[in-house]
């Protein structure tokens, strides 16, 4: 497969899953895409994704409606819910939904489970391109363990790869850019589906459009490393995540253990970023608190810091993470935006061309990473001193080990220059971050 001029740098966008869970409609969707076009287009960011259940006209959280009547053309593919989205009627599909994004510079994504609708098995409803129905491919022992829609596919029979085939000449058709597929990458629930991810990218390839494709959830097993950067773009190195700081506290690990397998086209997921204004109708994501009443959202501000933000936002530029937004951006504050435009950190995973954790003292840790031009020779250097440790604490580089062509050194989150000495010291609060470009 060759994949790599498909997401030569880490996707950056916006998903509407935490924010509105299983229930984005079409305003929402549009309203995303016009403050990205006018606010972060210029800084890298280009992907709207609608997440997953579009084809759920009932949803009403993130919280699923078991085994609901979802919207279906006559070949067993799932068609967006005319309720939730007016443009698709008359069998349109996300075509004009698609067309206006990318009238608006962006590029557009969906998020697919892994599969066949439960219904066309139960309807025994055609497949396009084959002879074979959907009962005759349905794997009725491999299903999603949280979502009553699908049964997984059996690779084995005739009309399998018809079906897929099938599904992405549609998406092909819509526009779509991404896709995000669900419940195929995390070996804790019931291993990953290494066949249907093969049929998956094959089914891209046959559809004549470049799609980015996006394994979910996590964590993705590190010994399937080669099967991901072969047949994948993108792909989740954990469950998922959310706005507590044991989350982010947990990503350094992972980070460090990824950190080999990033490379342009292959891009180790740290999933998206909780910032901004969350859980409008959306109730999970904090399964360690009692459960809310029914009907009741968790509607709220990030409960990250600002400290917490800066150093999500470093980690996952530093390690090259993608970048998708998981608030309503058109609630952004000041503070949210200055995040999601700060140049000097945007241009950093586009840049830099590797990247390690060169140090770890308890929670004290530090990243290195690179720039090179096209003769080879290093154009900048980024040092992350992050302080993961619960007080503040002085953390301390010795830029005697690094290869200075001159002694312009700033900081990036602040934009001013380092007061600098061979060995410098920095003062870094709790959960706190200091990132200095050379």
């Amino acid at each position: 497969m060759k994949l790599k001029h498909i997401a030569p740098t880490p996707p950056m966008g916006w998903n509407s899953w935490d924010c509105y869970g299983a229930t984005v409609r079409e305003e929402e969707v549009i309203g995303n895409a016009e403050y990205m076009a006018t606010h972060l287009l210029d800084y890298g960011w280009e992907y709207i994704v609608v997440d997953i259940q579009w084809y759920e006209s009932q949803a009403v959280s993130s919280a699923y409606n078991a085994y609901f009547p979802l919207e279906m053309d006559e070949y067993s593919r799932l068609m967006p819910a005319v309720n939730r989205f007016p443009s698709a009627k008359d069998g349109q599909g996300f075509k004009a939904l698609g067309d206006k994004i990318h009238a608006l510079g962006l590029k557009f994504g969906i998020h697919i489970m892994r599969g066949i609708p439960r219904q066309a098995v139960h309807q025994n409803t055609p497949i396009l391109g084959s002879t074979q129905t959907a009962r005759d491919i349905a794997h009725h022992n491999s299903i999603c363990p949280w979502n009553t829609d699908m049964y997984g596919i059996n690779p084995h029979a005739e009309g399998a790869q018809s079906y897929y085939n099938s599904i992405f000449e549609l998406y092909a058709s819509w526009g779509v850019d991404y896709v995000k597929v669900d419940d195929i990458a995390a070996s804790h629930l019931y291993g990953i589906h290494t066949e249907e991810i093969k049929m998956i990218q094959k089914a891209i390839q046959n559809s004549g459009r470049e799609m980015v494709l996006s394994l979910s959830p996590g964590p993705a097993p590190l010994e399937h490393a080669d099967l991901f950067k072969e047949y994948a773009n993108v792909w989740r190195m954990t469950d998922d995540y959310w706005d507590k700081w044991h989350y982010l506290y947990g990503m350094f690990e992972r980070c460090e253990k990824w950190a080999t397998h990033v490379e342009a086209g292959s891009w180790p997921d740290c999933d998206m970023l909780p910032l901004g204004h969350l859980g409008i109708r959306s109730v999970d994501g904090f399964w360690d608190e009692p459960p809310l009443p029914k009907g009741v959202m968790r509607d709220r501000m990030t409960r990250f810091t600002k400290d917490e933000q800066k150093t999500m936002m470093t980690l996952w530029c530093i390690f090259r993470s993608p970048l998708m937004f998981g608030g309503e951006l058109r609630n952004n504050d000041d503070w949210t935006l200055s995040l999601l435009t700060n140049k000097e950190l945007m241009k950093i995973p586009k840049v830099i061309t590797q990247s390690t954790q060169i140090s770890r003292d308890a929670d004290l840790i530090t990243w290195h990473a690179v720039a090179k031009g096209k003769n080879g020779q290093i154009t900048d250097q980024y040092i992350a001193l992050f302080n993961a440790s619960e007080e503040e604490a002085i953390m301390t580089i010795d830029f005697n080990k690094f290869e200075l062509t001159d002694r312009k050194i700033f900081d990036v989150w602040t934009g001013k220059l380092v007061d600098f000495k061979q060995i410098t010291k920095f003062l870094i609060p709790k959960h706190g971050v200091t990132l200095i470009r050379i």
